[in-house]
């Protein structure tokens, strides 16, 4: 079986804690990185009926989307609620790992899965990240030298493009160069002009990498002076960002996408709200899974006929219907929206760690518990 070590860090490669906000706390909360897991039990939030479901099932590792701790704490006694939980996870051998504004912008993340539950195609970022700058670095290298360096390079970071590392090009030329009076050639006479065949070696590197990589190729080179040149490639928009926006295979009215965005989510005893005309007709959606107020906007610019998401207040929302051409508004218990990634989650890691047997939780963590409609 793979270690906890193993298992978090293919779930840090999926949703890296680097993405996270500031304010959250991501990553793991319990749990000895050697201690082996054979069960993985996914779920929303970390509450005890969810713990005590990890423990009648013999769970290994509980992740859950939801942090235990937002803030800091000076006791973790069993007295309270959540020491409880601590306490109830060591002492029956569960790790807890959490997830949670890392895991909403990235493929694979919240909002996608929601998106493919909803069955919505052409799916892309709402609002997209810029993705993160790199470096583009040319470095001319004698013929015997060039492998050396690009060696040290690719171990400073310098070579990774998505989930391949030591990428490089390389291509033969001749470099010429006179050395001066106070040099010291690694390669022919002061006062004469030198023709070495040389190597250009190119390759990516993060720019937050660009003075390892220097001090890499400095250190690697054996000229004096090497040549090489860094430039700035224009930026991309990444694959990760906020929310998400895709078109329905067969336009409905709103009335009609209310119906299938409640049969598409997972069973809750909350409500489902809508804000809009109940016969305009829903071809594009955009949405975001968990609180989203803050892309109503970019959902109009998008073009979206109908905006889903969760936890909205009554005066973003009225304002937003009051500007002309506004799109439509749904608003869904938070639970459901992001219960949605907890099987892609589970199916993502499957895919990449075999020995490993994973369970989505059946239980409803919604804290509504029910809802009264108005007859009025």
């Amino acid at each position: 079986m793979p270690t906890l070590r193993e298992v978090t860090a293919v779930l840090d490669g999926l949703y890296d804690p680097e993405w996270a906000d500031d304010w959250d706390a991501v990553g793991t909360v319990a749990g000895d990185p050697d201690a082996e897991i054979g069960k993985v039990l996914f779920a929303v939030d970390p509450v005890q009926a969810v713990v005590d479901e990890a423990i009648a099932w013999g769970a290994d590792l509980l992740v859950t989307h939801h942090p235990l701790y937002l803030k800091g704490v000076t006791s973790v006694s069993a007295s309270t609620p959540k020491g409880r939980i601590v306490h109830d996870l060591i002492s029956n051998g569960i790790a807890l790992h959490t997830c949670h504004t890392n895991a909403d912008s990235p493929p694979l993340g919240v909002s996608e899965s929601m998106a493919l539950a909803l069955g919505l195609t052409d799916i892309r970022p709402l609002q997209p990240d810029a993705a993160a700058p790199v470096d583009k670095w040319v470095v001319f290298v004698p013929r015997d030298a060039a492998d050396a360096v690009a060696a040290a390079m690719h171990t400073a970071g310098a070579g990774a493009i998505g989930t391949y590392d030591s990428v490089q090009f390389q291509t033969e030329g001749t470099g010429s160069f006179r050395p001066l009076n106070g040099s010291r050639p690694a390669i022919g006479t002061i006062g004469s002009v030198e023709f070495v065949p040389e190597i250009r070696v190119e390759m990516v590197a993060a720019r937050r990498l660009r003075e390892d990589v220097r001090a890499a190729v400095l250190a690697a080179h054996p000229y004096e002076e090497p040549a090489y040149d860094v430039l700035e490639p224009a930026e991309r928009a990444s694959e990760r960002g906020s929310g998400r926006v895709g078109a329905l295979s067969t336009s409905m009215s709103l009335h009609d996408f209310a119906q299938h965005v409640t049969a598409s989510l997972p069973a809750h005893h909350s409500a489902t709200r809508v804000a809009g005309d109940p016969s305009r007709t829903v071809s594009t959606v955009a949405l975001c899974g968990g609180s989203g107020d803050f892309l109503l906007a970019a959902a109009n610019a998008a073009g979206a006929d109908v905006y889903v998401t969760s936890d909205l207040r009554h005066h973003p929302v009225s304002e937003h219907l009051e500007a002309p051409g506004a799109c439509a508004v749904i608003d869904v218990p938070h639970w459901a929206a992001e219960s949605t990634w907890l099987p892609v989650a589970a199916t993502a890691l499957t895919d990449r760690l075999t020995g490993v047997e994973t369970r989505i939780s059946t239980l409803v963590t919604d804290p509504w518990t029910a809802h009264v409609a108005s007859k009025r």
